[in-house]
């Protein structure tokens, strides 16, 4: 049964972990966090808390250790949102205070959690292909090269370097944007690379080099169109104690690597290891790891999804909060009626 003292004692333990990393023993509950309970009592709680599953023994310590269903049991019962009002402004104006594009927005959120957690987070774009094509700009760099930069109704970007040489000028690459923009301008990305064919004899009579810059454009919607991921913070791994294990280091990057598995893993995740705190936030937990998403939405049909990845062994109170509030700042700034829609 849990009682009111011994939901305490689990409390102090996860805090303390957290913290140190190191298993917890009564000693150190009775001096650090002064229970004013004796040693004999706190050792039969842990043991209680041990047979409920909540706590774990180490193999080289008499302490104890969150399990898994232990802090699946602290974030759906205990866990408390520590973001003070002056960080929460902080966050609002570092994405507020810079003319920022919604792809740098993003990307500058993921910066702003691995900063703030010391752990590595992630950022699934929104589907480019569900977006529609608004523009395409040409910016000469140098005599011998340019950008052309794709963009959407929602302001999402994608560039494609040229080089020029003696058979391609940079009026080609004007002339071939502008056909783009005249003919294609309104279209969903996906449709995109189908479209462009319709437009190929156009481009065959105005640009010399036509077949070169049809494909560099084809390529370039393409791309546009595939998962767009962002990860800041992957070093921060390397300061966790629980990743000295490589294996373990190499499972997280496996999980990293693919995109598809996050846009899936509330819903395939086992319901004893998976939490859903919110219509946008969950947590899911895979051999010893942690995995917190949150997502934000930028219209009716058009979402992203911050992550942060780290060991079970993470500060929920603070990171839950801290995604959540970064996922909102998003929406309110760059989401239907935001001031940077």
């Amino acid at each position: 049964m849990l009682t009111p003292r011994r939901i305490e004692i689990f409390k102090a333990i996860v805090d303390e972990f957290v913290q140190t990393a190191e298993p917890v023993g009564s000693k150190t509950l009775m001096e650090k966090y002064q229970l004013p309970y004796s040693s004999a009592t706190i050792r039969n709680d842990m043991m209680v808390l041990e047979e409920m599953g909540l706590l774990e023994k180490t193999h080289t310590s008499s302490g104890r250790v969150p399990s898994t269903k232990g802090y699946k049991f602290y974030c759906e019962h205990l866990m408390e949102h520590r973001v003070d009002n002056q960080l929460e402004v902080a966050v609002r104006q570092q994405l507020a205070s810079k003319p920022l594009n919604l792809d740098d927005a993003i990307r500058e959120s993921c910066n702003i959690l691995s900063q703030m957690t010391n752990l590595t987070s992630g950022v699934l774009g929104p589907d480019a292909s569900r977006q529609r094509l608004e523009h395409v700009k040409l910016f000469p760099i140098s005599n011998r090269s340019a950008v052309a930069v794709f963009i959407t109704d929602l302001g999402h970007t994608e560039n494609r370097t040229f080089q020029f040489d003696d058979d391609l000028s940079v009026e080609d690459i004007q002339t071939c944007c502008q056909i783009l923009n005249d003919r294609l301008k309104g279209t969903l990305i996906k449709d995109v690379v189908d479209k462009m064919d319709s437009i190929k004899p156009i481009l065959a009579a105005h640009v010399k080099r036509h077949e070169m810059l049809f494909q560099a454009f084809v390529n370039a919607f393409v791309k546009f169109a595939s998962e767009n991921v962002y990860f800041s913070g992957q070093n921060n791994m390397l300061y966790q104690p629980e990743f000295a294990d490589i294996e373990k280091l190499k499972e997280l990057m496996a999980m990293m690597e693919n995109p598809s598995l996050w846009r899936q893993i509330g819903t395939t995740a086992n319901p004893e290891l998976a939490l859903k705190m919110n219509e946008n936030a969950q947590l899911v937990w895979v051999n010893d790891m942690a995995v917190v998403t949150s997502k934000f939405k930028l219209g009716s049909d058009e979402e992203g999804q911050l992550m942060v990845f780290g060991p079970s062994r993470m500060d929920y109170d603070r990171i839950v909060s801290l995604l959540e509030l970064v996922s909102q700042s998003i929406e309110s700034l760059y989401g239907k009626g935001g001031s940077h829609e």
